[in-house]
């Protein structure tokens, strides 16, 4: 049952993976700080997700899964 569960997971993680190619945050950095006055800049950031991670989960999960049938 376990082996089912993550055969799933992992499956639904490499669809997600080839979905959106990375993941994307917002980072504020500070750029001006004299006395009481302060500035500060919006970043965006991206950590890319290569697709060979995604295939890998995707096998990964089917593999999982045609382990569990076979038992």
């Amino acid at each position: 049952m376990n082996t089912k569960i993550l055969g799933i997971a992992l499956i639904i993680l490499g669809v997600v993976a080839f979905a959106y190619q990375g993941i994307s945050y917002t980072t504020q950095e500070e750029v001006l700080d004299i006395g009481s006055l302060k500035a500060t800049v919006e970043k965006d950031k991206t950590i890319p997700l290569p697709p060979i991670i995604g295939a890998a989960a995707l096998i990964g999960g089917i593999v999982l899964l045609l382990g569990a049938r076979k038992s």
